[in-house]
């Protein structure tokens, strides 16, 4: 049996799209879907009857992959519509990959897609969903979940590391500062920190705009083994480490309110990539809401515990800041259509392909994504890079 770090570069991802991006109104999400996934196969030089390999998941559409490749025309033999929250499109990489590797198929095609701005029944269907989840402990104090228990968490970073609102306000202002160079972005107005301060409260300490949009959108990918990308194929960005981690489902049962999965799946993707946090030279991480960002940044080794306020300020994370974070504009400001995990992916493709040109980088070698799932409960991680990170 390979040994899991053996997985290192056997597989690479050779095509990308994007479709619906912001407000699709007038198509479904299966329609934005689609459109996505077969620039992203005509992306990889391949064929839609190449396709032998799907992973998909959804809010709201029961047995995904059967929908998603009757739609598309295709016969898989391999299916996964695994589904640990946002953070499942990263998580993907290892399943896809081990996938690959065993023969079980030869090219797989990861997609999703909703119209959560457009469709007019989408709040519903999450607050309907909502009364369905276990919640023994939390129900009593009627929580507005997400954003409740994220606001939580933010609350007890501030209490325990004397983090300020400020810090966390810089980092809706440099999504933002990213996404008004990016044309897809759905936000691009100027942001300031005092905006962020002076938002309508959503759950104390966080503001509307310490919170994620909610967009349509729809992105896909596909995934070879390394050995099989042609030569027609753009340059192929290769898998170099790939682990996912939970904690809990509901924040009530957080072990730690400032300490997330990220440790550990953060660990195992450096440890099988060969690499460490001073090696990477950008990151996409899950900004479903402000504090997250720094949550991620110390969890996964690019500061100490309690220092992601003050590693943001002094390092920065925006355009022209030591670690470039979400050069989209990521889900603050760029697209958030309820699972932006795959997002992250596509956009650290992007920067791979282009040496980082196309957001104003230099010499982009190996990017970190990091998606999370539930209210911190699941948490992946992925590194990936070019020919010359291998």
């Amino acid at each position: 049996m390979r040994n899991i770090n053996q997985l290192r570069g056997t597989v690479a991802i050779t095509g990308i799209g994007l479709a619906g991006m912001g407000n699709a109104t007038g198509f479904s999400e299966m329609e934005i879907l689609a459109k996505s996934a077969h620039t992203a196969v005509r992306d990889a030089g391949l064929k839609m009857s190449d396709i032998d390999g799907i992973f998909t998941a959804s809010f709201n559409r029961f047995l995904p992959t059967l929908s998603v490749a009757e739609y598309l025309g295709i016969n898989p033999t391999y299916m996964d519509s695994t589904n640990i929250g946002g953070s499942a499109y990263v998580s993907c990489l290892k399943n896809a990959a081990m996938a690959l590797n065993s023969g079980a198929c030869n090219a797989v095609l990861v997609a999703y897609g909703s119209t959560a701005f457009s469709a007019s029944d989408f709040r519903q269907q999450i607050a309907a969903r909502a009364q369905l989840e276990p919640q023994v402990f939390e129900a009593p104090y009627a929580p507005f979940n997400p954003a409740t228990s994220y606001a939580l968490t933010a609350a007890r970073h501030m209490h325990e590391f004397g983090t300020s609102r400020e810090q966390l306000a810089n980092v809706a202002v440099a999504a933002r500062q990213w996404a008004q160079a990016n044309p897809l972005a759905f936000r691009r107005e100027p942001l300031a920190v005092e905006d962020v301060l002076s938002a309508r409260m959503v759950s104390d300490p966080l503001t509307t705009l310490d919170c994620c949009l909610i967009t349509d959108g729809a992105g896909a990918f596909v995934m070879t083994r390394a050995d099989r990308v042609g030569p027609g194929a753009e340059p192929p960005v290769y898998v170099l480490g790939v682990a996912a981690s939970q904690t809990h489902r509901q924040i009530s049962c957080m072990p730690d309110l400032t300490s997330t999965a990220a440790r550990e799946s953060g660990a195992q993707a450096f440890a099988m990539a060969g690499l460490s946090p001073k090696d990477i030279h950008a990151a996409q991480l899950y900004d479903a809401f402000t504090i997250n960002v720094l949550l991620f940044l110390e969890d996964l080794g690019f500061c100490a515990k309690g220092d992601g306020g003050a590693f943001i300020a002094e390092t920065g994370i925006g355009p022209g800041g030591a670690l470039p974070v979400n050069t989209n504009g990521g889900g603050l400001s760029c697209v958030h259509p309820g699972m932006y995990g795959i997002f992250t992916v596509i956009e650290a493709v992007e920067l791979l392909r282009t040496n980082g040109q196309s957001r104003g980088l230099q010499a982009v070698d190996a990017v970190l994504c990091h998606g999370n799932g539930g209210v911190l409960a699941s948490q992946s991680t992925a590194i990936l890079g070019t020919q010359a990170a291998l």
